[in-house]
């Protein structure tokens, strides 16, 4: 059995623009429902959603085989969370408020085996397909992707830095927390975010690594994508469900 490819870090690679949805529901029938809906990739987020090893355990096996690649978020830049869902199968992460590029180096070493870094070793793994992929651990490196979420003004000072962190495969721009660490908390809109964002998008693409953002509707997704994002979430499963309900709801009131 070999090693599955992975298809978003050879776009990313290729300078393929990939699209993408956030997923917080925690619920591999919705997953699979999304892997089938044509985007590239989806984000199954364990940082502020309900997420559990099982729900994302079971979210990979539903997105197996599917058009949309997984990328999942864990909850914290920690060696345990990173080790335990490589494990699980999961190619691509994003580790969350990296601030350093000491802490950018940290996620990197948490995704490679010793010598080069500190995964832990286990063979009966889902990863490994229980011991049946063929040389995994000469070659796992070439398929997993790290993704770095960048999140605050400490991590803009340093985000050159971060970017050249050699394993770093991609910075993501975190609006939300972005936004509040600046003053504004809720008005991820106002105009000198906005302008700090462009500054890191336009830092992050200079430095050869790919850049991405979670997009705020249709026109802020275009927006940053005719700006040279690489990878961009266009939307989140649960505002999709609430706004879709509340639509039909509304056309039915007296």
């Amino acid at each position: 059995m070999d090693l599955p490819v992975n298809r978003f870090k050879r776009a990313l690679r290729e300078g393929r623009p990939q699209i993408g949805l956030w997923s917080v529901l925690a619920n591999a029938g919705v997953t699979e429902l999304l892997g089938a809906a044509g985007f590239d990739w989806l984000c199954i987020d364990m940082e502020h959603a309900p997420n559990e090893l099982p729900d994302v355990q079971a979210q990979l096996q539903a997105l197996r085989g599917a058009g949309a690649t997984p990328i999942v978020r864990p909850p914290w830049n920690d060696m345990v969370w990173v080790k335990r869902v490589l494990d699980l199968g999961a190619q691509t992460l994003l580790i969350p408020y990296v601030q350093t590029a000491e802490e950018a180096a940290q996620a990197v070493s948490y995704m490679r085996y010793p010598p080069a870094g500190r995964r832990g070793v286990a063979g009966g793994t889902r990863a490994t397909q229980w011991g049946r992929i063929r040389d995994y651990y000469k070659c796992v490196e070439e398929e997993l992707c790290l993704l770095v979420q960048v999140e605050s003004r400490q991590g803009l000072e340093n985000l050159d830095a971060i970017a050249a962190t050699p394993g770093v495969d991609g910075v993501f721009v975190g609006p939300a927390d972005l936004s509040a660490d600046m003053g504004h908390l809720g008005d991820p809109q106002h105009s000198e975010v906005q302008a700090a964002i462009e500054d890191a998008l336009r830092r992050i693409r200079a430095s050869g690594k790919a850049a991405g953002i979670l997009a705020r509707g249709e026109e802020g997704a275009r927006r940053w994508i005719g700006a040279g994002c690489n990878f961009v979430a266009v939307g989140v499963d649960a505002v999709l469900l609430a706004q879709a309900a509340d639509g039909l709801a509304a056309k039915f009131r007296t």
